[in-house]
């Protein structure tokens, strides 16, 4: 049982527990406030009692069920000398935070957004002075920052490294009672981000260019939505396939053109994944369920994709993974990006944006020649009608013919 009693001007909390009358303070003297502190204090004592909410054995116990079962004592002075510092916060994180839990892939990501964090907020920044107005004044000045590209900082990009803080505060700073309160993100003002421009082929691309006037950076966005007609494809692929390059080259580019696969699923690719007698590739997620460490899909092979992969695989150095070095050696993901603006420059194909065109331009294709949506999304991984829509502009004559049965 609990009750409200007055010290001084000031009310508390009097309660029963495990047997010993103990005191919760309020620091409060409005008693309308105090009744409301003594509601949420009885139904967390009462799961206390049920034990349904765990009060460790050095807990201070009034604290504990005044602050929802969140913090366990009051600071001490050691805390209050020394409170840490966002640099600290971000090293006992990379250093102790289960390395199994995330990939490296992203952690690699959340090693750059702690880089511009501590650039922008202060490295020696204690956590305690890290408010809303200083997140905001972190957005403003990130927002006026340029790429390497030479474009703008998207918020976009400022609302994924502010999630990364977001994250390592809450699982992280919180439970090791490094803060006592959630980062204050809530209200946060991002500037208004311009929606992608649909896919496009290179005539369309080159013809807006064409008619002049875009900045650099509005002509690199339209690249980026660059997708390659079916020929176009043939023809990069038979450039690559005469060209004098690294073996593993043409087979990746094949994957990468007939499966619609992410560069980082062709990396972590296996050759036992192809089923030559099936006639089908498993592919090796990672972004389709958080929760488990792998997933998998499965896409057809083509003809060309097959005789590319059994030429690659005759002359394999070695080793587990479908696309090696010489000495048998998984490719990175930088090897993969250089090498992929290497064989391509000085070319026609060194305008393609990246490994990911090839994705774009297998969707695209696919859902240009009408097919099945349901098969697209299981052989690409889609899950969310947003990613549905930006291809929905190709679906061919279907918006026509609907518009022509209502005006003919």
């Amino acid at each position: 049982m609990a009750w409200l009693e007055h010290k001084g001007n000031l009310f508390r909390i009097r309660f029963r527990f495990g047997g010993r009358k103990l005191v919760a303070p309020l620091k409060t003297e409005k008693e309308k406030e105090a009744n409301g502190w003594l509601a949420r204090f009885e139904e967390n004592l009462r799961l206390a009692e049920r034990g349904r909410l765990e009060i460790p054995a050095d807990a201070d116990v009034g604290l504990f069920l005044l602050s929802d079962g969140k913090i366990n004592r009051r600071p001490q002075e050691e805390d209050r000398a020394k409170p840490a510092t966002l640099s600290e916060l971000f090293a006992g994180y990379r250093d102790n935070y289960p390395k199994a839990a995330k990939e490296d892939n992203t952690r690699y990501t959340e090693r750059l957004h702690m880089a511009h964090l501590e650039r922008l907020l202060g490295a020696r920044t204690k956590l305690h002075a890290i408010s809303a107005k200083t997140l905001q004044a972190y957005v403003t000045a990130r927002s006026q920052e340029k790429s390497k590209r030479g474009t703008t900082i998207c918020s976009r990009t400022i609302k994924k490294e502010l999630g990364t803080l977001t994250a390592v505060w809450n699982q992280w700073a919180i439970p090791q009672g490094l803060a006592s309160l959630p980062l204050p993100t809530k209200f946060l003002a991002f500037g208004k981000e311009k929606a992608k421009p649909p896919f496009q082929t290179r005539v369309q691309i080159e013809r807006q260019i064409g008619r002049g006037g875009l900045s650099d950076e509005e002509q690199q966005s339209l690249w980026n939505c660059l997708f390659l007609t079916l020929p176009e494809v043939d023809e990069v692929l038979e450039f690559l396939r005469k060209k004098r390059c690294p073996a593993f080259v043409y087979p990746l580019f094949a994957f990468a053109a007939h499966t619609g696969a992410r560069r980082s699923e062709m990396l972590r690719s296996r050759i036992d994944d192809f089923d030559f007698s099936a006639n089908v590739v498993t592919i090796r997620e990672k972004k389709r369920d958080r929760d488990k460490e792998e997933t998998y899909r499965t896409v057809p092979l083509t003809p060309l994709l097959t005789d590319a992969m059994r030429t690659w695989f005759a002359v394999h150095s070695g080793g587990p993974f479908t696309v090696c070095t010489p000495t048998g050696k998984a490719i990175s993901k930088q090897l993969a990006a250089r090498t992929f603006v290497r064989v391509l420059r000085k070319s026609a194909w060194e305008v393609l944006p990246g490994w990911h065109c090839f994705r774009h331009s297998f969707i695209s294709n696919c859902v240009a020649k009408g097919i099945d949506q349901r098969l697209i999304d299981q052989w690409v991984g889609h899950s969310t009608e947003t990613m549905r829509r930006r291809y929905s502009h190709l679906i061919p004559k279907t918006s026509q013919d609907a518009l022509k049965s209502v005006f003919g």
